[in-house]
């Protein structure tokens, strides 16, 4: 009757353990509760059949476990939670040999302090120096960036 108990929380740690890894990720009672019944099943197999018996456990539940897991991650279902989505998106980046500190352009929509600019027929991201500055106005580049120009308005002055 005990082997059938020892099996049984074998089976359960390991139940638990996969519902933690697969369903609620995180350290909660499942996995908790997959490690202290895989530890009780052990346990019980040194208290009640030996050392033989309870290093045969040890090394059942050492080795089928990690294995178990890494077997259901690798089938169908376990794929479909795994997320393997890549990220292709990327900045766009000013090129400076177009934009040189100096030109002049006009403000697409309102730079709140940042919005799009157009300098030189090229689109772009812009950022105001002096706060706020309406669509549809002129302005001039103090400094060019990676990713952005610096600008402030021409009638500034």
């Amino acid at each position: 009757m005990t082997i059938l108990i020892i099996l049984f929380l074998i089976f359960l740690g390991i139940l638990l353990l996969l519902l933690e890894f697969a369903v609620i990720p995180g350290v909660t009672i499942a996995g908790i509760g997959g490690v202290v019944m895989l530890g009780v099943s052990v346990y019980l197999a040194f208290n009640t059949y030996g050392v033989v018996a309870g290093i045969v456990t040890l090394a059942f539940v050492l080795i089928a476990s990690p294995l178990l897991v890494f077997r259901f991650f690798k089938s169908r279902s376990g794929k479909k939670m795994v997320l393997d989505s890549e990220i292709t998106g990327k900045v766009d980046q000013v090129d400076i040999n177009l934009v040189h500190p100096g030109d002049e352009g006009i403000t697409i929509g309102r730079l709140a302090p940042m919005g799009k600019v157009r300098i030189n027929n090229q689109t772009m991201e812009g950022k105001s120096i002096s706060g706020f500055i309406d669509q549809q106005v002129k302005i001039r580049v103090i400094e060019v960036l990676k990713t952005q120009v610096i600008v402030e308005p021409i009638n500034h002055e």
